[in-house]
């Protein structure tokens, strides 16, 4: 009976032995067998595996069954110690229709974070005549929403890392959109503190965004695309400064809260499109919904995957319990990773979010009054800021590293802030104003793709949760600065504060020992 060869190609996970003196014996060790009807031959040894070529061998109307060590998929045989890793993977799919799903949705994460964030520049100023507040009171209004934040980036990061990414959108996007809108209907100052803070427990999300987005993404073109996905902050900042102008003098600030929900509630209604993160699910063992994902994503790119079984990268129960505590972070293989980045999100945190309250507290010492269209202009301005340096950004992130991007502008932004430690006219200082928040902005945003690159899967979403946690403790400090020194004639002091956090920041980030620029994602500590 004539046979007819079916063949199988995959990458087998042994590495092949330094010298192979007898081919035939080192395969059946591996394979069992090299007989009919199951012949193996070895194709290519490589650094630190071989490609193996499996040939099967069936009559015309039948094809041998498959032994209990094999699977079928999609009609080829596929032995499965024939295996691949996720990265390889995500490299064979590509950046094409199906992670630019996840861009989208992770997007509308982060613009909604941004409006939110923005809008506080608008609706302290808006109240505080009208309530009666002190500076301390208005600024209490950044700060609660601050707090709130801290505890969301922790409990998130907790949350997302033993549940899932996907569950910490849910809960946050439920939170977030009922705050706003109740917050719309706040009858006094008391209520609209307490739904700040909800509010701000809903936006500490954000960084769980950014990371699962980051788990779709291939190593080669990584940083690049974490660039992208960084401009939607810029496009909330933007859509919340030209709502505020168009819908704060006509119809005031309680419409401005209402409809700056919008992007949370997209992101609730959206939920249940988006898949979980594949690499989150690898931890867990969950290797077939993580395939099945995969096969989903090469469907949409119209792509095959390799052939052959998905594997993690060997975590071993001992491990993922060790590692899902808080204290691995601070252990000896992470310490001198983790505590730079501590100070340098809370840097970076109070370094920008003060840059962007003092562009409203000057516009409004300028103009006198909110309803001077200045402030709306300024602000407007100012949001374009970030727009500038996102293709250099693109351009050199992969190019020159992460830690080298970060120095670079942390430097300028100190120069260009540096001459408001005395008074300038106001065109000099919405220059400055401009030239300081986009380079600041630029290191905020490289902090926050270095972040969860350098951590491992199985405490990713922990780790930079925290580190976003103390972050959030600058954002708490600084309107008590730019709002209260501000106000009470004290902007050398303020401007000084600001500049000394950029040097702590640059000094931090000379500190961190690793640079993450092609660096493969992790799954444990090294």
């Amino acid at each position: 009976m004539k046979l007819r060869p079916a063949i199988s190609v995959g990458r087998t996970a042994l590495p092949p032995p330094s010298k192979i003196s007898s081919s035939s014996s080192f395969l059946r060790r591996v394979f069992g067998s090299t007989s009919p009807p199951f012949a193996t031959e070895i194709i290519s040894p490589r650094n630190a595996c071989c490609f193996i070529v499996r040939r099967s061998f069936s009559s015309d109307s039948t094809v041998e069954p498959a032994k209990e060590d094999q699977n079928v998929v999609e009609n080829k045989i596929v032995d499965e110690r024939v295996s691949y890793n996720l990265d390889w993977a995500l490299s064979k799919l590509g950046f094409m229709n199906f992670p630019l799903i996840m861009l989208a949705y992770a997007g509308l994460g982060w613009i909604s974070e941004a409006m939110e964030m923005m809008l506080l520049s608008f609706v302290g100023p808006a109240i505080q005549p009208k309530w009666g507040l002190s500076s301390e009171q208005e600024s209490f209004i950044s700060t609660v929403t601050f707090g709130g934040m801290l505890v969301g980036a922790y409990a998130w990061g907790i949350v997302s890392d033993t549940y899932g990414r996907k569950k910490g959108f849910l809960g946050a996007s439920i939170m977030t959109t009922t705050g706003g809108l109740l917050s719309a209907f706040a009858p006094n100052y008391t209520s609209l503190l307490i739904l700040r803070f909800f509010i701000g427990v809903g936006l500490g999300c954000g960084h769980v965004f950014s990371s699962w987005f980051l788990e779709f993404v291939p190593t080669p073109k990584r940083g690049t695309w974490m660039v992208v996905f960084s401009t939607f902050w810029m496009v909330g900042t933007i859509i919340e400064a030209s709502l505020a102008w168009s819908i704060m003098p006509s119809f005031g600030w309680r419409w401005l809260l209402g409809l700056s929900t919008i992007p949370s509630l997209l992101v609730l209604l959206f939920y249940g499109q988006v898949p979980e993160s594949p690499r989150y699910l690898c931890t867990k063992r969950k290797l077939t919904k993580a395939r099945n994902i995969l096969v989903k994503g090469a469907t949409h790119n119209q792509k095959e995957l390799p052939v052959g079984t998905l594997v993690s990268d060997h975590i071993t129960e001992a491990d993922k319990i060790r590692s899902s505590s808080i204290s691995m972070l601070l252990s000896p293989n992470l310490i001198r990773t983790t505590l730079p980045l501590w100070f340098l999100y809370f840097g970076n945190t109070f370094s920008y979010y003060g840059i962007v309250l003092l562009t409203s507290q000057l516009s409004i010492l300028q103009s006198e009054s909110i309803q001077n269209s200045s402030l709306y202009t300024n602000v407007f301005v100012n949001s374009l800021a970030e727009l500038p340096w996102l293709g250099l950004a693109a351009i050199i992130l992969d190019k020159l590293g992460r830690k080298i991007s970060m120095e670079i502008m942390l430097v300028v932004g100190f120069v260009l802030l540096l001459p408001l430690v005395v008074h300038q006219n106001g065109i000099f200082t919405a220059v400055s104003l401009f030239g300081a928040r986009m380079f600041i902005s630029a290191s905020f945003i490289v902090v926050c793709i270095y972040s969860p690159e350098v951590y491992p899967t199985n405490i990713r979403a922990t780790g930079v949760g925290i580190a976003t946690a103390v972050g959030r403790i600058g954002g708490m400090v600084c309107p008590l600065v730019a709002v209260g020194l501000v106000s009470s004639c004290s902007q050398t002091l303020a401007v000084m504060l600001f500049e000394a956090m950029i040097l702590v920041s640059g000094l931090c980030v000379m500190l961190l020992p690793l640079e993450t620029k092609g660096r493969e994602l992790t799954d444990e500590v090294e």
